[in-house]
Parts: structure tokens; sequence; C-alpha cells
């Protein structure tokens, strides 16, 4: 299994050869994650009728179970693929509180205090410092005082289990920024760090996945 072969040993072109497209988000991905899903959608505590928006949404996994709670839902992403599958699944689920925009999560195409909850979940890990905290920032701009950001990512320190190696594994095979913003992710403390430099409120915390996940709903201050 390619997971527990050591990183160094993993010959590059079996990277190229289509090790990558095994690890598609609808093939793998989605699948892990269907319960943390629902458990997101159920920690929000989302109303009828409340705003929310999904950053880095994907195939839109995350945002349209949120739309079948009742929220108006948007998910944003910056890959037109993705979004294209996400508008498929919309379809599909027969949803018309849902809409899907390409965009740049660091320069969000909305007023400010404008959602009740915005959400990322794996959406950090993978971009280095800078942009990081750039779309945090802008997430932030665009949830309303009194609402909530509910960030979705890797523990930090990553466990010391099997997951964890997976995890690894995973991300150094994806290399080039992704792999730097992952060890920058590590070392700056995680979603902790980040709670920290953008002077967030903790409200609630979850780890999920044998501990490889940590879900935190916070506030402004």
């Amino acid at each position: 299994m390619l997971a527990f072969l050591p990183i160094g040993s993993i010959p590059k072109r079996m990277v190229e050869s289509g090790v990558m497209r095994l690890l598609s988000y609808e093939t793998l991905i989605d699948p892990f994650l269907k319960d943390m899903r629902t458990f997101i959608a159920q920690l929000v505590g989302i109303n009828q009728g409340d705003r929310i928006l999904d950053v880095c949404c994907g195939t839109g996994a995350q945002i349209l179970e949120c739309a079948q709670r009742g929220a108006i839902a948007v998910g944003i992403d910056n890959d037109p693929a993705m979004l294209k599958v996400a508008e498929g699944n919309r379809v599909k689920q027969k949803l018309d509180n849902i809409s899907f925009q390409l965009a740049d999560a660091t320069s969000l195409p909305f007023k400010d205090n404008y959602f009740d909850y915005v959400s990322i979940s794996f959406g950090l890990h993978d971009k280095i410092r800078e942009v990081r905290n750039r779309v945090v920032s802008e997430m932030k701009r665009v949830v309303k005082q009194h609402g909530a950001l509910i960030l979705a990512d890797y523990q930090v320190p990553l466990p010391r289990n099997i997951w964890a190696i997976v995890a690894r594994s995973i991300e150094f095979l994806v290399s080039g920024s992704h792999y730097e913003g992952f060890k920058d992710y590590l070392s700056s403390g995680g979603l902790d760090g980040i709670l920290r430099t953008h002077n967030l409120r903790e409200e609630q915390r979850a780890r999920v996945k044998s501990g490889l996940v940590v879900i935190v709903k916070a506030k402004k201050i």
C-alpha cells in the first residue's frame, strides 16, 4: 500500500502515472469525510434561512449538507472543474437554495458582515502563510459580528496513528507549494495558531477521524 512506503522511496513516476487521480475528491476524500460533513452541519446549528458561505468548497459536499437543512448557501472555489461537479451534485439533490461561484478566497466578492456562518474544510493547511492569513481575514470580513467561522483541518500536532502517516504521505505526494503550506501549517500551530493570529474566540471544538481532524467554531472578538 502506497501510504506505508517510506516517503523517500516513492518514485516520482508513480505520482505522474495517475496515483493522484485515485486520491480525487469524489472517489476518496468525499466518502472518507462524509460523516464529518454531517457533524459540521449539526455543529453549526443552522436555522431556516441562515446565510452560510463555504470557502474552497471543492465538489460542494459540505455546503450541500448545510443547504439540505434550509440554509441560503453559497460555495466558492477557484477551480472550474470542481465547481462543475458541485453544480452537478446540486442538480442531483434538487436544491434551489444554494449557488456556486468561481472566486478567489483571498478576495471574496461579498460585502462586509453578510453571512451568518462562513466555513472552510481542509482549505487552510495547503496554503503558504501569507495566503492562509488573507483567506481567514476575508472570512472574518464577510461574517456577521455575531456570526461564526467554522474551521476544519488537521489537528496539530498530528496524532501518532496510521491516519497521520497516510495524511503525511498524501501531502508529500502533492508536493510543491501545497506541501510547503502543510509544513508551515504544522509548525505554526495549525488552527490554534490561526485563532491567535486573527483574534478569534473559540466557542466549540471537536476532534474526529481518530484525532486526525479538528473542527473549531469561533467568533470575532
